[in-house]
């Protein structure tokens, strides 16, 4: 596999839309390009969480357990697992006996210990740590039997194991090439291998003939990274690519008229949030309220969704196991200037922050943060809006160093588990949080051990209440994801919105 360094015309600023497109021909037509709006941050599949590229990791790594395009949670690699112990502190999982590595190596239990133990106990700073700190070991009975042993219980770590950053990796191969080699040469049991690798530009797969799940029907993938949403409505418009997503809703619904390609739109199990963080003004919750307040969810639906994006009140989509019925967040400028003015502010004295976004990670993100400081404007909030890249987010999360405020469009949960929604958002141990405060804590830690799901959804729905109304959460609307294809392609739509290209095939 080639690696390079991004051309010099992107080093030189120049957008992904100067980027020539190369398609890939094989076959019986058996062979697709996608332009995606995401790279990967590096070929380590454990040491990411960023949900645009997990698909990517998907095709080319397994993961222990997998979602249904119905995200109904289905045995993958692990064929049987039961959850036993006192407490629920204990997993029994059994293995496929069938999984090859693209090197040819046989997957093993050896490998699920080394990717969920092994590597989050040499670095401790992979996000992945945080999402598997309770396991206190992993016992190896055989190569297709494991017991995994929790410090406390973890009811939603079948969830997890289908879910961000849960991915096997090759324990031998990693390490006898070390991380860099790994890195360089990336190995997998997933359905694709990959064969080319331009940094930033572009990303080759081959099918894994000998995948256990059968080869897949596409030969051979081409994903170009293409992060300006125009120039991916160009290129599948224009031929260049077979079949794109993110792009704005105006041109899925525009694209879907035009003879020989469709458009779709379809909710999804994502959720648009403001991130508010405990710093400057942002410190004072008359602030943070007023923010809330004057963000009109109906407006920014209609504007940038055509009405698709449903406006919610608490961290959950509609129908979901986290969603409250008949509680609102109501959309009041009059209250917003009214929570101003008790800290002295107003639209003669505004208050001032910083508030970052993307711009083309996720549909019509960028639009949705000009309007939304638009709104803020009218009740005395000033925003300095800047515009950040998905790794510049993660890094600025982990790191504990988000602004004020911060769109994120794209909170993604296949589970569609209020842990990992409100949960993780706000648990204060976690990375994931932007939000960090005691009382956050004390009652996420009850939660997380709750063994009990209905007792542990009610909690939730408290909790939820509690943090809209502390200003510590601020959900805008339910996601949704936006697809351009050409009509000889066979696209498998899945609920939490990924495209997976050994779900395609062509006509």
């Amino acid at each position: 596999m080639k690696v390079t360094r991004r051309s010099l015309l992107q080093a030189a600023g120049m957008t992904a839309a100067a980027l020539p497109f190369r398609r890939s021909f094989a076959a019986g037509g058996s062979a697709i390009t996608i332009a995606y709006p995401s790279d990967v941050p590096s070929w380590d599949a454990v040491a990411h969480t960023t949900p645009l590229v997990m698909p990517i990791f998907k095709s080319v790594f397994d993961s222990p357990l997998t979602y249904t395009p119905d995200l109904k949670l289905a045995p993958n690699v692990i064929r049987e697992w039961k959850i036993s112990g006192e407490n629920g502190t204990t997993i029994d999982l059994t293995f496929r006996d069938d999984v090859l590595f693209h090197n040819g190596d046989r997957l093993t239990a050896e490998d699920f210990r080394f990717s969920f133990f092994e590597r989050q106990h040499a670095d401790p700073k992979l996000p992945t740590t945080g999402i598997w700190r309770k396991i206190s070991g992993i016992e190896v009975q055989s190569p297709t039997k494991a017991v995994v042993k929790f410090s406390e219980p973890m009811p939603t770590a079948p969830q997890w194991w289908a879910f961000l950053g849960s991915f096997i990796m090759p324990k031998k191969y990693f390490e006898s090439v070390g991380h860099d080699g790994f890195l360089n040469k990336p190995v997998g049991s997933g359905p694709y291998s990959v064969v080319d690798y331009q940094q930033g530009a572009r990303i080759v797969l081959e099918a894994h003939e000998r995948y256990w799940g059968g080869a897949p029907r596409i030969k051979r993938v081409t994903i170009q990274v293409v992060k300006d949403p125009t120039a991916r409505v160009a290129a599948v418009e224009s031929g260049q690519a077979d079949i794109t997503k993110q792009i704005p809703v105006r041109e899925a619904l525009r694209l879907g008229k035009t003879p020989g390609l469709v458009g779709r739109v379809d909710p999804i199990t994502e959720l648009v949030m403001m991130e508010p963080a405990d710093a400057g003004v942002f410190h004072d919750e008359n602030v943070r309220l007023a923010a809330h307040h004057a963000i009109d969810k109906r407006a920014l639906s209609k504007a940038f969704f055509n009405g698709v994006a449903k406006p919610i009140s608490v961290a959950a989509p509609p129908g979901t196991p986290g969603d409250v019925p008949g509680f609102t967040f109501a959309y009041s400028p009059e209250k917003a200037k009214e929570l101003l003015a008790k800290s002295g502010y107003g639209p003669k004295n505004p208050a001032k922050f910083k508030l970052d976004t993307t711009n083309g990670a996720f549909a019509n993100d960028f639009d949705m943060a000009r309007a939304i400081v638009e709104m803020w404007q009218k009740v005395g909030l000033e925003a300095d809006l800047t515009v950040i890249d998905l790794n510049q987010y993660y890094e600025l999360s982990h790191s504990g160093h988000l602004p004020e405020a911060t769109l994120y469009a794209g909170w993604g949960n296949d589970t569609a588990d209020p842990e990992i929604f409100v949960g993780y958002q706000l648990n204060p141990k976690l990375s994931f949080s932007s939000w960090k405060s005691p009382d956050c804590g004390e009652i996420l830690d009850k939660l997380f051990a709750d063994t009990n799901y209905e007792h542990r959804i009610a909690g939730y729905h408290d909790f939820e209440k509690f943090a809209v109304d502390k200003g510590y959460s601020m959900p805008l609307l339910q996601g949704v994801t936006t697809v351009a294809y050409r009509s000889d392609v066979v696209y498998t739509p899945y609920g939490n919105g990924w495209l997976l290209p050994f779900a395609m095939a062509r006509k």
